[in-house]
């Protein structure tokens, strides 16, 4: 049984979502993921006009007669989401923690997705691959993708995108939208995530607090290691520190966003302190735009 606090946090995240994507994000899936896969559905006589590209040699050849192939859009998608639940993720200094603000994202994709028809599935991870919940539609099943994401606790402490990514590509065959959600705090992961990026929709989803970007002076204080373990006694009065802190913050993120550049992986970037859905708004225009 759930703790009744938590029915009410996911209960909130449900309704608060559904209102948005139904105001905000629904034509802009619709625009950017529907009708993306052509499926081949039968063969019929060339008339003039038909695009020589579709015609069907084979047939042709066989009835001396040209034939064009005749495709329908593939209306129903599979969504996956490839949360991250390390320990970094029990993180939070604003408005939320990391996990919950993922949850928020898997939740307005998840109902996006559901409302279209589509299956949504998911995979949690930390430095092992911690729960898979295979696609399903229904309004139901955002309830549990929520839940999953926003009350999970990994048994690993660390990030591995690659095991992660891996895993993803054996259990799931056919291409389907892959929303990858993490801080990031891992390397060594381009290699999987271009062969994942050419097998599926991939889409990075980085997830940040604002005191790993920066910090305020307040004193001597302990900054634990959540992934590696370990505490750090530091002084963030010492202006000296706080510019070396936030100087390694700008190069993690220049390091994550020079692999998903290259590897042609579109990335939505939020924070805990920010609106998180003018973010997936920008990123679905953007996309129909290109599209």
């Amino acid at each position: 049984m759930l703790d009744p606090d938590v029915i009410a946090r996911i209960r909130k995240i449900h309704i608060t979502t559904s209102h948005q994507v139904d105001d905000l994000m629904a034509g802009d899936y619709v625009s950017v993921f529907k009708g993306r896969g052509m499926e081949f559905e039968q063969v019929r006589e060339y008339q003039p006009g038909d695009d020589v590209r579709n015609i069907d040699w084979n047939v042709t050849a066989r009835s001396q007669t040209a034939f064009v192939k005749e495709f329908r859009e593939e209306r129903e998608m599979s969504v996956v989401l490839a949360v991250d639940i390390s320990r970094s993720q029990d993180f939070g200094t604003a408005d939320d923690f990391k996990q919950d603000l993922a949850a928020r994202f898997a939740a307005a994709i998840a109902y996006t997705a559901i409302r279209h028809n589509d299956k949504v599935g998911l995979i949690l991870f930390s430095d092992h691959v911690e729960a898979y919940v295979s696609p399903k539609k229904g309004r139901g099943h955002v309830w549990r993708v929520i839940r999953e994401v926003l009350t999970a606790r990994a048994t690993g402490r660390g990030t591995d995108i690659a095991g992660a990514l891996g895993y993803l590509n054996r259990v799931v065959k056919r291409r389907a939208v892959v929303f990858l959600v993490s801080d990031f705090l891992d390397e060594g992961y381009d290699k999987v995530l271009r062969v994942t990026r050419a097998r599926h929709d991939l889409t990075a989803v980085s997830i940040t607090d604002p005191r790993e970007l920066e910090l305020t002076p307040m004193g001597l204080v302990e900054l634990e290691d959540a992934e590696h373990g370990g505490w750090v006694l530091v002084d963030t009065l010492d202006p000296g520190f706080r510019k070396a802190y936030a100087k390694a913050a700008r190069m993690r993120i220049a390091d994550r966003k020079g692999v998903l550049k290259g590897c042609g992986v579109d990335e939505i970037e939020l924070r805990t302190d920010q609106d998180w859905v003018k973010p997936l708004i920008t990123f679905f225009r953007m996309r129909g735009q290109r599209r």
